[in-house]
């Protein structure tokens, strides 16, 4: 029985070669496989049973035999014995003396055996050895000697102490093997098997220089990818490549360096290029030895280049090889006999560069002094060397173009130009000293010139070109970030100098620039910066002046930008909130723009206090009571509404403590937020008001009762909502569920549409970080009891909008199961004539970041991705719900699409575009000005990701972007603008038939009488010339 199945086992297999051998069919391969893994035969009964196909006379025949046992051989390889592999090997590499049709076959077959792990010690070097002697490699078609380097990088990778048994034999048959290889594909391979053959240890022996030769002649590399490349291999591949193996070992400096110089005074941009790149690389391999005899060359090189430099690119990779050049020589181990390559090559920088800088007319002042300073960064002994000599030339010159008393109308502006040019290279020495830290020692070359620098600075400060104080501003930072710098007298004076240009300089960049200066300075120096600046800006703040308004807000912006110290946040927090205190008293109805202000300096001072403990509990502890304190007492005296600080009760006062409140409270510790979540909480729902300053008020506190004496306070529900929508989802709301409901009647019942909206953000913020469970599903409940009467018929079917949409928002964020039960509501609404446009711009809100409340910076429950599960559920149904609408709402459905689409990934986008695309094209023909600017900028940004998938479209593009920009709208116009410039990013030979009629039609948005618009057709005026123009 077992023979009769063994021989009908054979009989298959016969049949099977038969057919693939004879019948030229490619499907018994798989089935000889699969035999061979079943164990119905073994590899030499394949062997066997291709008998009178290896012998047979015809190459070609026995080229499909081989075939045939390489490919099952492939599919088996780790099935095989070890005996199996032995004989199978010693079978190739007799095949390799036949036929050169046959050698493909036999190489695949050897790269199958090359993968199996029951090869036999010395079968690997036997099988390079026979292909190195019996294969003429580059004589193969390209995916044969593909084999081939596969063969060796298998055999490197799990043979390599065997083959390094060869010694140079192995690097020498490789060197025949790639010597005169053409095809990128294999070059990659190559590429990869040369550096390892240095970087682990192979013996190179004296082939160094023919490896070195076999790869060099590639470079610099000169590929262009041919159109539609299916393997996808870039130039840059090449590149980088060829670089890892040139750069792999100091053996190939004395071959490599030359090779490199004579690049670099090519004419030609890219192997410049690349040569200075490929030695920046080797710098980081050589060491000072192999540079020194190149390094005049080398240096006269990247000099030039950045004397006469025609590319910023190249200059930069110039200078960045200069630093690495400098740093490589640094790393030198120093003998008392021996000479320091380092000084030898700094003294010829400084020879060839120090000049520079003394010359009149400063043509080469840039180029030398970013030379110097590529040099002085490579090493702290680097820095030392070259600002030793450079820092003293460079006082001295900036001496030399003084403040003149009156330098007349023509002389001042060259010689502030002049200064503010040696005050930027003396800064970009000073911050590369900060590269390093802050070791012991690092600041002894500037102590030898610490005064004239102090005294350099300080004149720049008070020199009348603001450009010039701007770049001393940025010098006195770096200048006070270094310790040891600044003594106590100069520190003084220079807090001074950034006070008065503060408070006295008229520029705002100048002001600016101090006021940052400070904030930066401020934690190094917090005593110099309370006794002085913050001293003098709150008498500023205390005094009233013409230009009381101007003074004052650069005072509130200075004290936010300086309270960057624990210590200082506290002397500066209760000088903001005592002049907040000032204004409600003097606060007139419509006088918000100073409450708004202040609010935005408190809003600058929690934000930077929030990751210091200390500093967050004070500001929490002094600023949400007080804010709360004051609103309430605006809120709670008699007709409110008309009273002195009726200013606070104002949309946009309110609105701007919301961030304040928000931010003081988002980085709580636990104890506090909770301590504070049951002194908040109790105040709007019992009007317990004891823990507010001044808590004495003429009546209670009652924002959710009934009654139209009470809609001042109800107002304030804005500020509960920042509060408690900004705490961590582990701090328990005291009393929750009946601040649910009280929120829940109020956004559905007031008449107030501010208070209504605030209470449906409170209301969707508490229930987005509610936990899962019945309470929520009853308080959800409730919601849409309430929503479904307020939506079908009232008077205030515009706040039950609202709070669908900010519930639906807090549902669609964490995924709730009832998300989708409401979205569908608000996409039915969009047919509602009355409420339909209002329900498309909800559609924005759903997936937009919103200011205030449900996001992840106040502890949300954000989910990823929700966006596109959001598109993928709804777009369809939006799409159809446009096709079956009446004409008078299809607008609300197309600027909802557009708001969709707006706040989508593009990646998404790009892949649903074809769908999308005829929808986007009609919502650019609507009347509704929404609509066109919400589409303009979704298809703006689509225009140059996708161009390719526009371009079909581009007679419509073009009709339609110029038809709006004759909206009277200026937004659209500035849309449809830059739509039109970046249709310049589609492929151009589609383009340039309406080349000329763009052209013509952006003539008169030239002529616009909007500064915004005239400057986006300036822009895109400039690429419709450019097109089809080469280099383009």
């Amino acid at each position: 029985m077992r023979g009769a199945r063994r021989g009908g086992a054979m009989a298959a297999l016969r049949a099977l070669v038969h057919d693939f051998v004879s019948g030229l069919q490619d499907g018994p391969a798989p089935e000889v496989a699969a035999g061979l893994r079943a164990g119905s035969w073994t590899a030499l009964d394949v062997v066997e049973a291709l008998g009178s196909s290896l012998e047979h006379p015809e190459p070609r025949t026995r080229a499909r035999g081989l075939q045939l046992l390489g490919q099952v051989l492939l599919r088996c390889h780790g099935a095989l014995r070890h005996a199996e592999v032995t004989h199978l090997v010693l079978f190739f590499e007799a095949r390799l003396k036949d036929h050169h049709l046959v050698i493909p076959a036999v190489l695949h077959g050897l790269h199958a055996l090359s993968l199996s792990e029951a090869l036999a010690p010395g079968l690997a070097v036997s099988v390079l050895k026979a292909i190195f002697q019996e294969v003429h490699v580059q004589s193969l078609l390209q995916l044969d000697r593909h084999t081939v380097y596969t063969i060796i990088t298998n055999f490197m990778r799990t043979r390599e102490e065997e083959l390094k048994s060869l010694g140079t034999d192995f690097t020498f048959g490789f060197i025949q093997v790639m010597d005169g290889e053409k095809d990128p594909r294999n070059l990659l391979v190559a590429f990869q098997i040369v550096r390892d053959l240095v970087l682990k240890g192979y013996a190179l022996g004296p082939f160094v220089e023919e490896l070195f030769e076999v790869t060099s002649c590639y470079f610099p590399i000169d590929f262009t990818p041919p159109p539609n490349d299916p393997h996808g291999i870039q130039r840059e591949d090449l590149i980088v490549s060829l670089r890892a193996v040139l750069a792999s070992t100091p053996q190939f400096a004395e071959f490599l360096l030359p090779l490199l110089i004579e690049k670099m005074d090519s004419e030609l941009q890219s192997a410049k290029l690349d040569a200075v790149q490929t030695l920046s690389a080797c710098c980081a391999i050589y060491g000072p030895k192999e540079l020194q005899e190149f390094l005049p060359s080398l240096w006269a090189s990247l000099r030039r280049e950045v004397f006469q430099t025609a590319s910023e690119k190249l200059e930069a990779e110039c200078l960045g090889t200069l630093t690495a050049l400098a740093a490589c020589l640094s790393h030198a181990v120093l003998h008392a006999d021996t000479h320091d390559p380092l000084d030898t090559f700094l003294s010829g920088v400084l020879q060839d560069c120090r000049h520079h800088l003394c010359e009149p007319d400063m043509k080469l002042v840039w180029p030398s002094a970013k030379l110097l300073q590529a040099a002085a960064s490579a090493s702290l002994r680097a820095y030392h060397h070259i600002a030793g000599s450079v820092l003293p030339l460079l006082l001295e010159q900036y001496n030399q173009h003084p403040q003149g008393c009156n330098p007349g109308p023509v002389l001042a502006p060259v010689q502030s130009s002049q200064r503010r040019t040696i005050l930027e290279m003396l800064l970009g020495f000073l911050e590369l000293l900060q590269k390093w830290g802050h070791e012991e020692g690092d600041e002894t070359v500037l102590l030898g010139v610490r005064a004239p620098l102090c005294s350099v600075v300080f004149s720049a400060l008070t020199d009348p070109s603001v450009q010039l104080q701007i770049v001393g501003v940025r010098a006195l930072t770096v200048l006070g970030a270094l310790p040891g710098l600044l003594v106590a007298s100069d520190l003084d004076l220079a807090v001074d100098h950034l006070t008065r240009l503060v408070l006295h300089e008229e520029d705002p960049q100048s002001s600016m620039a101090a006021m940052e200066a400070a904030g930066t300075l401020a934690p190094a120096h917090p005593g110099a910066f309370t006794d002085h600046m913050v001293r003098a800006l709150a008498q500023e703040l205390q005094t009233e002046r013409e230009d009381e308004g101007t003074r004052h807000q650069r005072c509130l912006q200075a004290l936010a930008a300086v309270s960057t110290h624990p210590s200082i946040v506290r002397e500066t927090v209760p000088v903001l909130l005592q002049h907040l205190r000032h204004l409600q008293r003097g606060s007139e109805p419509g006088d918000t723009g100073k409450t708004a202000s202040l609010c935005r300096s408190l809003h600058r001072v929690a934000v930077q206090s929030q990751h210091d403990p200390e500093s967050c509990s004070f500001y929490h502890q002094a600023v949400v009571p007080c804010l709360l304190g004051l609103a309430l007492q605006a809120a709670l005296q008699e007709d409110a509404l008309l009273a002195p600080g009726k200013a606070l009760l104002e949309e946009e006062a309110l609105t701007s403590m919301v961030p304040v409140i928000s931010a003081a409270s988002t980085h709580l510790s636990p104890e506090l937020a909770v301590q504070s979540a049951a002194l908040i909480v109790p105040l709007f729902l019992d009007g317990d008001v004891s823990f507010l300053p001044q808590n004495s008020f003429p009546c209670s506190f009652q924002p959710f009762q009934d009654g139209p004496c009470l809609a001042a306070q109800r107002r304030l529900v804005t500020l509960l909502m920042a509060f408690i929508c900004s705490l961590p989802r582990n701090v328990p709301v005291p009393q929750q569920d009946r601040l649910l409901r009280e929120l829940l009647a109020l956004s559905c019942a007031c008449d107030c549409p501010f208070a209504a909206t605030a209470a449906a953000k409170c209301f969707a913020g508490l229930v987005n970080k509610h936990p899962e469970g019945p309470q929520l599903d009853e308080v959800l409940q409730l919601a849409l009891n309430r929503l479904e009467p307020g939506l079908a018929e009232g008077p205030r079917r515009t706040q039950a909008l609202g709070l669908l949409l900010w519930v639906t928002k807090a549902l669609v964020l964490r995924y709730h199961p009832l998300s989708s039960r409401l979205t569908d509501k608000v996409l039915a609404l969009l047919g509602d004539a009355e409420l339909g446009p209002a329900a498309a711009e909800g559609l924005g809100l759903l997936l937009g970041d919103a200011p205030d409340v449900l996001h992840r910076g106040c502890h949300a429950d954000v989910r990823l991705m929700y966006r596109q599960r959001f598109f993928t559920d709804n777009v369809p149904r939006l799409v159809q719900g446009f096709h079956a609408a009446h004409s008078d709402v299809k607008a609300n459905y197309l600027k909802g699409l557009s708001h969709v689409l707006n706040h989508l990934p593009k990646p998404v986008l790009v892949t649903e575009l074809p769908t999308l695309l005829p929808l986007l094209l009609e919502a650019l023909s609507c009347l509704d000005r929404g609509v066109q600017l919400s589409t303009l900028r979704c298809l703006q940004p689509l225009l140059l990701e996708a161009p390719r998938a526009l371009s079909p479209h581009g007679d419509t593009l073009v009709t339609k972007f110029l038809s709006l920009t004759d909206s009277p709208a200026m937004a659209v116009r500035i849309a449809a603008l830059r739509c039109i410039h970046a249709l310049t990013s589609l492929p151009a030979p589609g383009l340039l038939p309406y080349k000329a009629r763009v052209i013509r039609a952006l003539a008169k948005p030239l002529d616009d009488k909007k500064r915004l618009v005239r400057k986006e057709a300036v822009v895109a005026r400039g690429d419709w010339f450019l097109l089809g123009s080469p280099g383009r």
